[in-house]
C-alpha cells in the first residue's frame, strides 16, 4: 500500500502512498515518459544505465533504509540504472565529504545525498558537479548552488503547524511548558523546522504553550533516550516532548513508556508506524505525523535520473514525471515538494506496515 502526502491522501487517503514510508504500489510505468522541461531532451525519457547513489546522513537508519533501500532502489530499477548506498555510520558535518569525493572520482551520474550540514559538503559537491554528477539533494538541504535540485518532503511550515497542533491537541486546552528533541544541531532541515515552530507558537492559540528548552539526540538511540530523560529531570513541570526525528521520537516514547511520565507527559513528532505502533497502542502517544520515507526517496532517485537525462535542469517552473507518484513541477531554487504530512493515531496504525 502506498501513502502519499496530502497529494495521494487527497486521491486515497488510506489506498496508499508508498507513504513516504510504506509500502509499495504498482508501476504506472510512466518514469519513461516523464514530461520535458524548457531545456529537456527529445524524448523525454531517462537513459539506461545511470549510476545513481544515495548518502543519507548514516546508514543503517531505519528512515534512510526506508527512503533509500526500498524506495530510491526502486525507482532506479525502474529506469534500468544501477543503484546503490553509501555513507557514514555517525551523523556529522563532515562525515560525508569523503564519501563524496569517492563517488565523484568513481563516475557517478547521480548524487542522492540527505546532508548532515548545508556548509561542510559544499565544496566536495561543487568538486562532483565540476566532474560532471547531478546532484539532488532530499529530507535536508545544502545552500542551493552546490546541488541541482531538492526533494522536500513537505515544506518547513506544513511540518512546523502539524507538529505544534499535533502536541497542542495532545497536552490540551491548558497548556504548559515543552520542549523539543531534535537530531543533530547541525541538521539544516530540523534548524529550519523548529524557527517556524517557534513562529506557530507565537499566534494566540498556541499562547498557553511554552517553549522551554530543545535539546540533541544526534539521532542516536541512546543519546536520544538520555536527553528525554535528562528532560524531566530538569523539567519537572514538562507537558509535552516534540521530537521531529525519527530516531528521537522512538527513543523519547520508549523512555516515557516505561516511566511514571506515561500519560502525563504528551509526545508527539515525526516517525515510522512500525517503530510507534506499540507506543501509540499502550497510551504512550496519541498521535504523530510523517511523509512516506519510501515515496521520499522515489521521488528523489526519478529527479536525479531526469536531471542526468537532460529531462529537466532544475529551473523553477520545469515539470517531470515521477513514476507511480505522477507529475511535479519544480519550484523556487529548484525545490520539489514530495506532500503534506499525514498524521497516525490510534485509528489508522495498523493500516500502514513500514
Amino acid at each position: 500500500m502506498n501513502v502519499r502526502h496530502t497529494r495521494v491522501v487527497a486521491t486515497a487517503v488510506l489506498a496508499a502512498v508508498a507513504l513516504t514510508l510504506g509500502a509499495c504500489a504498482e508501476d504506472t510505468g510512466t518514469g519513461a515518459n516523464a514530461g520535458s522541461g524548457g531545456n529537456g531532451n527529445a524524448s523525454g525519457s531517462i537513459k539506461e544505465g545511470l549510476k545513481v547513489t544515495f548518502l543519507p546522513k548514516q546508514v543503517n537508519n531505519p528512515y534512510f533504509e526506508t527512503s533509500d533501500n526500498q524506495g530510491g532502489k526502486s525507482a532506479v530499477e525502474e529506469f534500468k540504472g544501477k543503484y546503490a548506498q553509501t555513507g557514514p555510520s555517525e551523523a556529522s558535518p563532515s562525515a560525508q565529504v569523503s564519501y563524496i569525493n569517492t563517488l565523484s572520482q568513481q563516475g557517478s551520474d547521480v548524487i542522492v545525498i540527505s546532508a548532515n550540514d548545508k556548509d561542510a559538503v559544499c565544496g566536495a559537491l561543487t568538486e562532483a558537479k565540476a566532474a560532471g554528477a547531478k546532484v539532488v539533494t532530499y529530507d535536508s538541504d545544502t545552500k542551493p548552488e552546490c546541488r541541482d535540485a531538492f526533494v522536500n518532503q513537505a515544506t518547513s511550515e506544513g511540518i512546523a503547524k502539524s507538529q505544534i497542533k499535533l502536541i497542542s491537541d495532545a497536552v490540551g486546552p491548558e497548556g504548559g511548558e515543552i520542549a523539543i528533541l531534535s537530531a543533530t544541531a547541525n541538521a539544516t532541515n530540523q534548524n529550519a523546522w523548529i524557527e517556524m515552530m517557534k513562529t506557530e507558537l507565537a499566534k494566540p492559540e498556541y499562547s498557553k504553550l511554552k517553549l522551554v528548552a530543545t535539546v540533541y539526540g544526534d539521532d542516536q538511540d541512546e543519546k536520544s533516550f538520555q536527553e528525554a530523560q535528562g528532560l524531566l529531570s530538569k523539567y519537572p513541570n514538562l507537558k509535552g516532548i516534540i521530537s521531529p526525528t525519527t530516531v528521537g521520537v522512538a527513543a523519547a516514547a520508549r523512555y516515557l513508556s516505561g516511566s511514571s511520565y506515561k500519560g502525563k507527559v504528551q509526545l508527539t513528532g515525526l516517525g515510522t508506524p512500525n517503530q510507534m505502533r506499540e507506543y501509540v497502542k499502550d497510551g504512550t502517544v496519541k498521535a504523530f505525523a510523517l511523509w512516506n520515507p519510501a515515496d521520499l526517496g522515489y521521488l528523489a532517485a526519478y529527479a536525479g535520473g531526469a536531471l542526468a537525462s537532460g529531462i529537466i535542469t532544475g529551473k523553477e517552473g520545469e515539470k517531470f514525471t515521477a513514476g507511480k507518484l505522477g507529475e511535479y513541477t519544480i519550484g523556487a531554487d529548484g525545490e520539489i515538494v514530495l506532500g503534506d504530512p499525514f498524521e497516525f493515531n490510534a485509528s489508522n496504525i495498523d493500516q500502514f506496515k513500514f
